[in-house]
């Protein structure tokens, strides 16, 4: 096993680490005589009060440490990556995969298949759970490493491995047991493909998951029902076919038929499955209430997302001026899928005497999708739908069209260029709270400079 010194990105004032001199760059090979494998290993060895560290520093000496400390007292550092020993990937098939559905050329992190269930139990990612080794799975028990978060798509043998192109997909209610033998838990998601997994196979689908979803540690916690999402770069020759208005709303009923069912069971005792908001846009149904979606434990599968986003507006808008000083009009940039549920949002910002935001929502050309989540708006888009538009004295873009903590869309245009094309300013914004600071503190100097 190839484990690299985890390499650090930064250090934190005030911390042990801090005090110690550690800087960027450095990296730490061995706690205790153990070369950590993750993040994981790293948290676990730490959490003792004696620690003896093996550090390579930037000119690649090594410098041998010891500390005492509180327990489960922090040191204070942050990592390049999570993972020191790489990427665990995934060896399935899936038509619907996404990173399959993308243009050659982009950026090289955008091809990587995670199914790595490390990735999953620290920032919830979706793991299929074919590719794990025996040890894997020792390890998994041993440090209690729950929940995780499972892509099923189907629990019928045939189906699941029709879908992930891979003959061990098949063995998904083994290993659920699995879990609930040792009282370990995950949530589910279920990807629905007209024609392959709907109908009688999701129902099959959910009625078993339920099965595994009662007692005081539930092997199953929930399920997101979500529809296949599909691009124009996706191979030509595959069997899938989009979600139409009339296939979602079967869907819909379908699934909230069932939620009826799992909550009025005492041993399960909530709706237990949950269907993602893209649901209700695309069959033109309005969104359930927010007492539907309970403790919200689907919410990065998109599910109660939208809904949740709507109360914490009527929140924050009450702490909204009346007025603002100096008049401003924004554009703020949304998926069209999402046109009709944020039309309250604006006609809310739009009372505030002075300021004006109008709404732009947008389909995405660049990958063929006409009705389109916000997240997926590239800068191809933005450029194809605002060019040549009045767009006031500056964009709202939500900052979840971006790569994480940078300025970089999806088709791998940044900000900078869009804005420079747009000859117009653009504020990425964060939330609610930052989306209302940005109305009504904008004046033009805090903003990413259009230049050329």
């Amino acid at each position: 096993m190839n484990v690299k010194p985890a390499k650090i990105s930064k250090v934190l004032p005030d911390s042990i680490a801090a005090e110690m001199g550690f800087e960027a760059g450095d990296a730490i090979a061995k706690i205790n005589g153990e070369a950590p494998r993750d993040l994981i290993d790293y948290q676990f060895l730490c959490a003792d009060e004696y620690l003896e560290l093996e550090v390579v520093d930037q000119n690649s000496d090594r410098h041998y440490l010891e500390i005492e400390k509180e327990v489960d007292e922090d040191l204070g550092l942050e990592f390049e990556t999570a993972l020191f020993d790489g990427l665990m990937q995934c060896n399935n098939a899936c038509p619907f995969c996404f990173i399959d559905q993308q243009p050659p050329g982009k950026r090289e992190t955008l091809y990587l298949k995670d199914d790595d269930y490390r990735l999953s139990f620290l920032y919830g990612s979706y793991l299929t759970l074919t590719n794990l080794l025996p040890q894997e799975w020792e390890r998994i028990a041993r440090l209690r490493l729950s929940p995780l978060y499972v892509s099923v798509h189907a629990t019928e043998p045939e189906v699941r491995s029709r879908l992930l192109k891979n003959p061990r997909a098949g063995r998904i209610l083994e290993q659920l047991q699995w879990f609930r033998d040792r009282r370990l838990q995950i949530h589910a998601q279920v990807v629905v493909c007209p024609g392959i997994n709907d109908g009688e196979h999701l129902e099959r689908t959910l009625r078993d998951l339920a099965q595994f979803g009662g007692g005081d540690i539930p092997a199953v916690a929930s399920v997101a029902v979500v529809p296949v999402g599909l691009t124009r770069f996706r191979p030509s020759e595959d069997e899938l076919v989009p979600v139409k208005p009339a296939k979602a709303q079967e869907v819909v009923g379908q699934v909230q038929k069932l939620q009826s069912e799992f909550l009025a069971d005492p041993e399960i005792n909530s709706r237990f499955a949950w269907l993602a908001d893209e649901w209700f846009l695309i069959a033109g149904e309005d969104l359930p209430p927010e007492s539907h979606y309970e403790d919200y434990p689907q919410l990065g599968n998109g599910v109660g997302s939208i809904r949740l986003f709507l109360s914490e507006f009527e929140t924050a808008a009450q702490n909204l001026p009346t007025r603002v000083e100096t008049p401003r009009r924004l554009s703020w940039v949304v998926g069209n899928a999402v046109e009709k549920a944020f039309q309250p949002i604006c006609q809310r910002l739009n009372q505030v005497e002075g300021l004006t935001v109008e709404m732009v929502a947008l389909p995405s050309w660049y990958w063929g999708i006409d009705i389109a989540v916000t997240g997926l708006l590239t800068g191809q888009d933005l450029l194809r739908g605002l060019s040549g538009k009045d767009l006031g004295d500056a964009i709202l873009l939500p900052s979840l069209l971006l790569k994480n903590d940078d300025t970089v869309f999806l088709d791998d245009m940044t900000v900078l260029e869009v804005a420079c094309e747009l000859k117009t300013h653009i504020l990425p914004v964060s939330g609610i709270e930052d989306l209302l600071h940005q109305c009504v503190a904008f004046s033009g100097k805090e903003i990413l400079e259009v230049s050329g």
